[in-house]
């Protein structure tokens, strides 16, 4: 009886021990899986990045967002212990994949083929007719296509828990939200003036925020939600200087 026990302990324990290796060698696999996944992204805006050249003012700051998001993704894919945070460096990859073909349509090239949808991408919808409005004092424009008056891009997708649509725009005024985590109590406002009555729009880009300006969609893109370090700046969009320039941050 006593060998018996004995015997079943040893078993046991091998079992236990060929389910820990099995596991470890699987969530190995995928994480090796996301991370060559996120290379290929990589890789393919590492060919954007390194052979165009801006010709006009829209161009050149649509490729300097994509060299951002190049040089981010490579930190992320190399520092990343989970397929989650392999994931996130191919969002980041593919944010810099838009921003690459933004570049393109600024410069009447061929956008090149087709790009994965971003996280949030669909929900937040893009811009669909030139505006021009008036929040808290400063004049923010969009439009649905580059020019002087509207030279920065972005993808859309979900900043700090708020779906902002794809378009161009006179000033990134999204950045300080992406940088402090959260929009700033007058971010409704914003949202509001700016797209109410776009076709092109989804309806959760309206809903109002609540005091702490972060929607609960169910993701938040990646960045992090969870703080209450407002919009930033002086007049509660963030002080972005002379083109985009963010004096404060």
């Amino acid at each position: 009886m006593k060998t018996l026990l004995i015997i079943v302990v040893i078993v046991a324990v091998a079992l236990i021990i060929a389910n820990v290796v099995r596991n470890r060698g699987a969530r190995t696999t995928a994480l090796s899986d996301a991370q060559a996944d996120a290379r290929a992204a990589i890789d393919r805006l590492a060919g954007q990045v390194n052979n165009l050249v801006g010709s006009n003012d829209a161009a050149r700051q649509a490729l300097a967002d994509a060299g951002e998001r190049y040089t981010a993704a490579g930190a992320q894919v190399g520092g990343a212990n989970t397929p989650a945070q392999a994931r996130l460096a191919k969002q980041t990859a593919l944010e810099g994949l838009y921003y690459a073909r933004a570049a393109r349509v600024a410069m009447d090239m061929d956008p090149g083929p087709p790009i994965p949808e971003l996280d949030g991408q669909r929900s937040a919808g893009s811009v669909s007719e030139d505006r021009s409005v008036e929040v808290e004092g400063r004049t923010l424009d969009a439009s649905p296509a580059p020019s002087d008056r509207t030279p920065n891009y972005y993808p859309g997708g979900v900043v700090a828990g708020r779906p902002v649509p794809a378009g161009w725009y006179s000033e990134p005024w999204w950045k300080p939200a992406l940088v402090a985590g959260a929009w700033g109590v007058g971010s409704y406002l914003l949202f509001s003036s700016m797209f109410a009555g776009m076709a092109g729009v989804g309806p959760t880009v309206l809903a109002d925020p609540g005091v702490d300006g972060a929607l609960d969609s169910g993701t938040d893109g990646g960045w992090d939600s969870g703080s209450d370090g407002g919009f930033g700046g002086d007049s509660g969009f963030g002080d972005f200087g002379g083109g985009g320039d963010f004096g404060g941050f």
